[in-house]
């Protein structure tokens, strides 16, 4: 028996009684059919129900307009959905995730001073990171690299190393010690930060390369 069946037990002529058929109704629409009907079968047939409901009005009269605004708003709304998708997934990977500086541009002594913060207060994470972007703002202001928005810490280590290859085993683990705290979800350390600040030391008295 299906969902018209109870609809016509309710509108039936026979005299069974209003109560009686709306037990057998309840009985139909509580049937095996309907318990089990897919999720997405469900919200598909609400959904064409509630459109179909919004349609009745005939596009004249109050029920008309106030179906043409609900729809109206519906599209809007999906509209802007649509727009924070493209926007969101147009980005470039590289400032989401793996890009050693973040929004607000820093001078290598402001990194190299919120480092030292950072480490005075035990927080060893924020205190390799902010130590790592000294080191790479000090490259680019004494030109032994070339600015690149979104760079990751790998790839400072590889153009970094070829400038000064005596510098290049450490910058590759300066670079890993980054990710790790950063993407990996490891704790930073007093040592690694102190690696990172004897580091910056070295390459801030090295001499870049010349056939670099």
């Amino acid at each position: 028996m299906t969902a018209v069946r109870a609809a016509a037990l309710l509108a039936s002529p026979i005299d069974i009684g209003r109560e009686q058929a709306a037990r057998e109704a309840a009985r139909e629409l509580s049937g095996a059919g309907y318990q089990h009907e897919p999720l997405f079968d469900r919200l598909q047939r609400e959904i064409s129900q509630f459109l179909g409901d919004l349609m009745s009005g005939g596009g004249t009269g109050v029920g008309g307009v106030t179906s043409l605004v609900v729809i109206a708003v519906v599209l809007a709304v999906l509209a802007v959905l649509l727009l924070w998708a493209l926007r969101r997934f147009s980005r470039d990977p590289r400032t989401e995730s793996g890009a050693v500086f973040g929004q607000r541009e820093r001078t290598a002594a402001e990194h190299r001073a919120e480092a030292e913060r950072l480490a005075a207060e035990g927080s060893w994470a924020g205190a390799i990171q902010e130590r790592l972007r000294a080191i790479a703002r000090e490259l680019e202001e004494r030109a032994i690299v070339g600015p690149m928005p979104g760079r990751t810490a790998v790839e400072l280590a590889e153009v970094a190393g070829q400038a000064l290859p005596p510098h290049a085993a450490d910058l590759r683990a300066a670079a890993r010690l980054f990710d790790d705290v950063t993407y990996g979800g490891l704790g930073g350390t007093r040592e690694g930060y102190l690696s990172l600040t004897a580091l910056d030391e070295r390459l801030r008295s090295a001499r870049a390369s010349v056939d670099a």
